[in-house]
């Protein structure tokens, strides 16, 4: 480390490097001559997203500087202190400020400049990079909003690059601060306690998600409509929480891997460990939700077949009851229509008709029209029309 700040050459000469590396070629320009130099004014851009940085020397802060240059000087002048910088969507100029200062990989800056990247950990010399993705539970809209965590890890400094409004890191520097014994032990200690943060803000997410899935069940078995797209937004939320997860639980395992190679202190030892133990149990949680929500969408759509054929079966029986009634009606019309038509006819009134003056005329049509009708009421009787 007294080596890396005794060779300003050679710093010079790595910053340019690493500059070339990740500046974009700029287009050219029909201008000959050379434009007048810009003034060095990066300082505001860098109070716009430096969250906050301070150099801490045998646990205890010892300067709280403003702008990233500052950190870099003071950085320089203490031999034995650390500096935790906090960024929050930092400016790709000060990305590269911090890349030529602390001779971060082009890769892992690359990383942390577009973000959406994987929960992760990656070794580069020195320097430990890693990706976390923390998670909180928003009650208002009852849903799950994920941040993103980059963190890059030397032997004398810490820096913290977030991609969204989780984890709030100035409660875990508050707790460093309040516990010098365990910020004196050095980067690997921040490292841990960002990751014990992270893990501890699972817990509510998991409260709540568990709440969601008793009112989902709720609303399953009692035929709430609405019921099929909260169980599939939140089962999307999950998967975003396994991927958020999972991961963790291999990268913790190598750390605690690397424990007798690195000389990792005891005490952050059993810290790790703890944090281990927390990501094993919320990951196995979140196994246990996503299976939860498949078998309750399963239930569901089986309600909702079984709700489908209640309603078709109520619909045919209301159709066969209504044939039966027009099969009744239709009976009973053939039946009436037999006298009607022979009474209509006899009915006309006219001179020459046959058997107009026979004695036995109206007797016989009374007779006919009843053996008709009767004959019409036998055979629908017969079919169960009637």
């Amino acid at each position: 480390m007294s080596e890396r700040r005794a060779r300003p050459a050679a710093k010079s000469a790595m910053r340019s490097v690493w500059r070339r590396a990740l500046t974009p070629p700029q287009p050219p320009t029909s201008d000959t001559a050379p434009k007048p130099a810009e003034p060095a004014s990066a300082e505001p851009a860098e109070v716009a997203s430096v969250v906050q940085a301070a150099l801490y020397s045998d646990g205890v802060r010892v300067s709280s500087p403003a702008t990233l240059t500052e950190t870099f000087r003071e950085l320089r002048e203490t031999p034995s202190g650390m500096a935790w910088i906090g960024l929050a969507r930092p400016t790709e100029s000060e990305l590269l400020s911090l890349a030529a200062e602390f001779d971060l990989h082009p890769l892992a800056v690359e990383d942390a400049m577009e973000a959406h990247q994987r929960p992760k950990l990656e070794r580069y010399g020195e320097t430990l990079f890693v990706v976390l993705r923390a998670a909180r539970y928003l009650d208002a809209p009852e849903e799950v909003d994920f941040g993103e965590l980059h963190v890059f890890v030397g032997p004398d400094f810490v820096i913290t690059v977030r991609h969204g409004a989780a984890p709030d890191l100035s409660a875990v520097r508050r707790r460093m601060e309040e516990t010098p014994e365990l910020l004196k032990l050095g980067p690997e200690a921040v490292l841990y306690a960002i990751l014990d943060a992270v893990v501890d803000g699972y817990a509510p997410v998991v409260a709540g998600v568990q709440n969601d899935i008793d009112e989902i069940e709720t609303e399953v078995f009692r035929g709430d409509p609405a019921v099929s797209r909260r169980i599939y937004e939140l089962s999307r939320e999950m998967v975003e929480f396994q991927r958020a997860t999972r991961p963790l639980v291999g990268m913790l395992h190598g750390l605690i891997a690397g424990f007798s190679k690195y000389g990792t202190d005891e005490e952050l030892q059993r810290y790790l460990r703890d944090v281990a133990d927390h990501v094993t149990h919320t990951s196995e949680r979140v196994d246990g939700f996503r299976q939860a929500l498949t078998d309750i969408l399963t239930v569901n759509a089986t309600l909702v077949t079984q709700q489908q054929n209640a309603e078709m079966r109520a619909l045919a029986e209301a159709g066969f009851e209504q044939n039966e009634e027009i099969k009744r009606i239709s009976s009973w019309a053939a039946i009436l229509f037999a006298p009607t038509l022979v009474g209509t006819i006899y009915g006309m009134n006219f001179d020459h008709m046959p058997e107009l003056h026979w004695l036995l005329g109206y007797p016989f049509a009374v007779l006919l029209m009843a053996a008709i009708c009767g004959s019409l009421y036998i055979i629908f009787k017969r079919k169960d029309w009637l």
